[in-house]
C-alpha cells in the first residue's frame, strides 16, 4: 500500500499485495495492526460500492441493448413498408397492459425518444445511423464493465487477503507477546 496507488484506466485504484506484512508493518504509518485493518476495510467497501455501481451500469446496458436492437428491427420494417408503399398496422402501448391498434402511412421520417424529455424528428436513414451507432457504443460500454468487474474482483481479492494477512500477523505477535510475558513470570526468581 503506497502513497501514490497505480490506477485503472476508469480511475480505479489497485490493492498492492502485501508481500512481506512484516516489513509492511514498520512503515510509520502503519503504527498499529487495528489502524491498517480498518483502512483496508475502507478501501474494500469502496470497491463493493464501485462493484454495485458497476452492477448496476451493467443492467442499464443489457436493458438497452435489446431495445436498440427492436428499434432496428422496426426501422427496417418502416423502410420496406415505405419502399412498397404500403401502410404499417401497429399495436402499440399506451399504458401497462393496454395496447391500442394504429395504421401508420408509408413514411420515411421517425421520431426517436431520445431522453430526458427529448424527442426528435429524423429520416429513417438517419435514425438508423444513430442507433447502430448507439449500439455499438452499448456494446463497447459493456465489454469495458466486463474488464473493470474482473479487475475489481481482483481488487476486492486482494482487499480481503491483505486484511487477513494483518489480522494473521496482529494474532502472532500478540501470541508471542503473551508467551514471552509468561515466561519471564515463570522464571525462578534468585533471592538474595
Amino acid at each position: 500500500m503506497s502513497s501514490e496507488p497505480i490506477i485503472n484506466s476508469v480511475g480505479i485504484p489497485t490493492a498492492e499485495f502485501l508481500q512481506d506484512v512484516d516489513a509492511f508493518m514498520q512503515k510509520p504509518e502503519n503504527n498499529s495492526a487495528s489502524e491498517v485493518i480498518k483502512r483496508l476495510d475502507e478501501l474494500y467497501m469502496k470497491y463493493k460500492f464501485m462493484e454495485q455501481n458497476l452492477h448496476m451500469k451493467k443492467g442499464k446496458l443489457l436493458q438497452q441493448y435489446p431495445d436498440i436492437e427492436k428499434n432496428l428491427e422496426i426501422l427496417k420494417t418502416l423502410k420496406d413498408k415505405h419502399a412498397k408503399n404500403e401502410e404499417m398496422d401497429a399495436n402499440y402501448q399506451l399504458d401497462y397492459h393496454l395496447y391500442t391498434r394504429a395504421i401508420v402511412p408509408p413514411t420515411d421520417k421517425v421520431c426517436l425518444w431520445l431522453g430526458a424529455n427529448v424527442m426528435l424528428e429524423y429520416s429513417i436513414q438517419e435514425a438508423e445511423e444513430l442507433l447502430n451507432k448507439n449500439l455499438v457504443q452499448a456494446e463497447r460500454s459493456l465489454k469495458q464493465i466486463e474488464l473493470d468487474m474482473d479487475f475489481l474482483k481482483d481488487q476486492i481479492t486482494t482487499t480481503e487477503v491483505n486484511m487477513a494477512r494483518v489480522y494473521n500477523w496482529d494474532v502472532r505477535k500478540r501470541t508471542t507477546e503473551q508467551a514471552q510475558k509468561d515466561q519471564t513470570k515463570d522464571e525462578p526468581k534468585i533471592l538474595e
